[in-house]
């Protein structure tokens, strides 16, 4: 059997609600900017949701790609916004394979906080390269309604942003930072400064086993310099600052820090940020688009960041390299490669960077009563009736 060749995203699609708040100008309680770094955040009314949005981008995807239903094999969810207990958000999703009458579908949901997106792209590319593919597309959806968005990609060979199998490496470990115990509450129970922490320390176990494994298979040490874009999740985006950190003279003071002292330090973490300031702006910078404007989408944060880099440079991103982390908390992560090809019209980079149509979809927004809504919302989650 002939090896498939450059497995990954051959098309993508977002969308986003239409209401959302300016995060400058509002300073209660659940929407304040102090420090995070965001611009603005997208929300649902009381007419949308994880399920109304999936469904949106899903169909949205096959129409503007031109991609008949019956040529999905593998659909996989990853969301932590639980709807039922028991019934998958990939069941809604399969309305819109009815038509065609294309019940052989693969596929359910995976869930562990942010990182659920990543597992089910994860999955859907294994599946594309293993014996049990039969020739038709994976389709990958990441939804969740804090920053509301949804994401959905379309997995096959010949992928213009395909995975570089080889480079990857995963830490997973048992922590209670960012938990949701309470299943007649949409809302976390968090201790953001333990979450901050696990999220920095599973950066750096994942990218000290991504050298690793680029120096056993390349026979020489991987530095930044080997890749052109660095993409990270982004719960809010004050945090991917806190993690792009790679320098030297100016953090020599800081040599002796245990490794727990160096997550807790505010002195390290401002240096790093002056220091790493150019390399920021340079690798970073681009994937903050979105996530600036929408809020933390959970697991759609991630896939939206890289949305934000196609659509600023689609036109010279060809043999370039992206890491991209992805975090889930309790914890889940995993660091990984992309390497991205021109492609071919209708799944190639420009077209993707037309399909997303990041800056119309923003402009069209408006705003709308965060509270209010938010209370409608907090009165209706859990209605078994509604």
């Amino acid at each position: 059997m002939e090896e498939l060749k450059d497995v990954g995203i051959l098309a993508m699609g977002i969308y986003f609600p239409p209401t959302c708040v300016q995060q400058s100008n509002d300073r209660r309680k659940r929407c304040r900017p102090s420090g995070l770094g965001q611009d603005c955040m997208s929300f649902c009314s009381e007419v949308e949701y994880v399920i109304s949005m999936s469904l949106t981008v899903t169909a949205s995807l096959l129409q503007k790609y031109k991609v008949d239903p019956e040529l999905i094999g593998l659909l996989e969810v990853g969301s932590e916004t639980v709807i039922d207990k028991s019934k998958s958000i990939k069941t809604w999703l399969m309305q819109i394979f009815e038509e065609s009458g294309n019940t052989d579908i693969e596929g359910v949901d995976s869930s562990n906080a942010c990182y659920g997106g990543t597992a089910a792209l994860l999955n859907c590319v294994n599946w594309v390269e293993s014996k049990s593919w039969d020739g038709r597309y994976g389709l990958v959806v990441c939804t969740d309604n804090a920053g509301a968005a949804a994401i959905a990609m379309l997995i096959a060979p010949d992928a213009p942003i395909s995975f570089e199998r080889k480079y990857k490496s995963s830490h997973m470990a048992h922590v209670y930072g960012f938990y949701k115990p309470d299943l007649a509450s949409e809302y976390p129970v968090v201790d953001g400064k333990l979450s901050q922490t696990c999220c920095l320390m599973a950066l750096d176990s994942c990218y000290r086993q991504f050298c690793a494994k680029y120096e056993k298979l390349v026979g020489e040490q991987f530095s930044l310099s080997d890749a052109d874009y660095c993409v990270f999740h982004s719960p809010y985006n004050k945090l991917v600052q806190k993690i792009d950190n790679d320098a030297k003279e100016k953090l020599l003071p800081f040599a002796n820090l245990t490794s727990e002292e160096s997550y807790q330090s505010r002195d390290l973490e401002k240096t790093s940020q002056q220091v790493a300031k150019h390399l920021y702006d340079l690798k970073v910078q681009l994937s903050t688009l979105l996530p600036k404007q929408i809020g933390n989408m959970y697991t759609a944060s991630l896939y939206a960041a890289l949305a934000s880099v196609i659509y600023n440079k689609h036109n010279s991103l060809a043999s370039q390299r992206i890491i991209m982390f992805s975090y889930g908390s309790g914890l889940t992560s995993t660091l990984f490669a992309l390497r991205l090809h021109e492609g071919q019209h209708p799944f190639s980079l420009a077209n993707i960077a037309f399909v997303l149509d990041v800056r119309a979809k923003l402009e069209s927004r408006h705003g709308m009563k965060f509270i209010e809504t938010l209370k409608l919302m907090e009165h209706r989650y859990g209605a078994k009736d509604f």
